[in-house]
Parts: C-alpha cells; sequence; structure tokens
C-alpha cells in the first residue's frame, strides 16, 4: 500500500461514489475503481459494497479509512516540518449543523484565514448533532461545531451560550417575549418523534407543563424555514439563523424565560493535526455567533 492509494481510500469514503471521488483526485473513475479493486485483492479484504449508484465503507473498510485518514495527516505534519509551514495542500475539515453555519462563516473562518492563509478550509454540513458526532468519529471532519450536549469518547470546547427563538409566519398574535405558555397548543415544526433533537424539545415542554401542536415533522433542517413560510407552523431554532428567517418575511420573537444552548468545537480523544489545534486556539478567542 502508497501514499496515493491511502488518498484513494479516503476520496471513495468521504464522497460515497466512484464518480465523485475520482472527480475530486483528478482522475477517471475506471482508474479509480481499478485501483481500488487491485488494493482490496492486496489486502484480501473488501472495503467498499456497491449500495444503489454509491458505495458504503464496509466494517472492515472502516478500520482501514480510520487509519488511512491518520497516516495521511501524519505525513501533511512531517511535510509542514519541512517546509516550516503548512503544506500547500494544507486542509482543514469542519463540521456544522445549519443553524451554526452563518457564525462559522462569518466569524471564525476570516479570523482564522487571516492567520493561515495557506490552510484551506472545508466545511462538512451535516444535518444535525447527529451527524456532526459521525462526522468526527468516521473522521470525515477534524472538528465539529454544534450544540452540547455530546458523547464522552468526544471532547468539547464551549464558546458561547446562543439563544433559542421563536420564528413565526407573519402576521401570528404574540407578544415579545413569548411566555413559554404560549407555547402551549401552538402549532409547531418539529423533529421526528423518538430522535435526539425531539427528547430534547420534549423534555423543555414538560418542564413548563406545555404541549405544542406537531404540524409537522421534519429531519431535514433546509425544509423547517419553508414549513414556517408557508403558514402552516412556527418554529423553535436559534439566534444564529434569525437574519435569514427575517429576510424570508418571517418573525423572530425571543422567548420568557430565555433559552439558552452551549454552543462548542468538539473533536475526538486523539491527537489533533496542527491546523486543527490552530483553528482552536483562533476560535477559543472569538465567538460563534
Amino acid at each position: 500500500m502508497n501514499l496515493q492509494q491511502l488518498r484513494y481510500v479516503v476520496a471513495t469514503a468521504e464522497h460515497r461514489t466512484m464518480t465523485d471521488a475520482a472527480r475530486s483526485l483528478y482522475i477517471a473513475q475506471p482508474a479509480l475503481s481499478r485501483a481500488i479493486r487491485d488494493l482490496e485483492r492486496e489486502l484480501g479484504m473488501t472495503l467498499f459494497a456497491r449500495s444503489g449508484r454509491g458505495v458504503v465503507v464496509t466494517a472492515q473498510g472502516r478500520r482501514v479509512v480510520k487509519l488511512a485518514r491518520e497516516a495521511l495527516d501524519a505525513v501533511r505534519e512531517i511535510e509542514a516540518l519541512s517546509t516550516h509551514g503548512h503544506p500547500p495542500e494544507a486542509e482543514l475539515r469542519i463540521a456544522s449543523i445549519p443553524s451554526l453555519e452563518p457564525g462559522l462563516a462569518g466569524r471564525l473562518l476570516p479570523a482564522y484565514t487571516a492567520e493561515h492563509p495557506e490552510v484551506r478550509v472545508h466545511i462538512v454540513r451535516c444535518d444535525g448533532r447527529d451527524g456532526v458526532i459521525n462526522a468526527i468519529r468516521d473522521q470525515r471532519a477534524d472538528l465539529g461545531l454544534t450544540d452540547l450536549p455530546v458523547p464522552t469518547d468526544l471532547i468539547s470546547h464551549p464558546l458561547e451560550r446562543q439563544e433559542i427563538v421563536l420564528i413565526s409566519p407573519p402576521g401570528v398574535d404574540l407578544p415579545s417575549p413569548v411566555p413559554m405558555n404560549r407555547l402551549n397548543g401552538m402549532r409547531m415544526v418539529l423533529p421526528a418523534p423518538g430522535s435526539t433533537r425531539r427528547r430534547e424539545l420534549d423534555a423543555l415542554f414538560a418542564k413548563y407543563g406545555i404541549a405544542p401542536v406537531a404540524a409537522a415533522h421534519l429531519e431535514e433542517r433546509g425544509n423547517w424555514l419553508n414549513a414556517v413560510r408557508s403558514g402552516r407552523a412556527s418554529l423553535l431554532w436559534y439566534r444564529g439563523v434569525a437574519e435569514q428567517a427575517a429576510r424570508a418575511g418571517l418573525t423572530v420573537r425571543p422567548l420568557d424565560p430565555s433559552v439558552r444552548r452551549v454552543i462548542a468545537l468538539v473533536h475526538a480523544r486523539r491527537r489533533l493535526p496542527a491546523i486543527a489545534q490552530e483553528f482552536l486556539s483562533v476560535a477559543e478567542g472569538g465567538s460563534a455567533a
């Protein structure tokens, strides 16, 4: 196995289709498929299994992908030492939930890239906290930006407390701030029953003795504001998306009492690449909101 093969394995695992992986590597798709098959024969194991139009990583493959990423990270750090800086292709991968991307792109990234213009930052877009956790565990991201809590196998670096607000269709008659008891019986967009996010909201509702009406169960967060815009229901979401909601003609109101969640950068319990350590240093001196 050589470094080129390691890059092929990691790219295929990240893109989940041979076509997209080959495009990212600037090689022909048949050449990539052939290289992966040759490597599987060399190792005597199946790394990827076909699934529809894409591929999935097998149980054996997950271990190989993990070690391949660690090996490539180590090579990049060695190259950085030899050039007294970061290698030209240095890339920092940060997983983020949608509601925190505006703060990431608007504040944290400019501060970091101003100090490290040679590093390319790739945002791994995840639909929720579980997606960020999985991206970290699968080593598709070096760092994750999400709200807490996260499992104990990850290390968290709290950055701030961000407010949860009520986003409603225009014309809904409510005071500002909205007393928590006014949410009782309100039609709301909610995550699917049984999901982590839904359990947390249900605990919040139980704390205040309220029972909103689920007008829609939507896991795809990109559809949440659309559901509110259609006039179907209101939504509890982070203050960070308030500007986006206001541009869409929606009304944003704080809650009474105020509800806030801790926003943090998280990572696996392993030695971080130098570029990730540097991002942490910059972020801990700033804000995600």
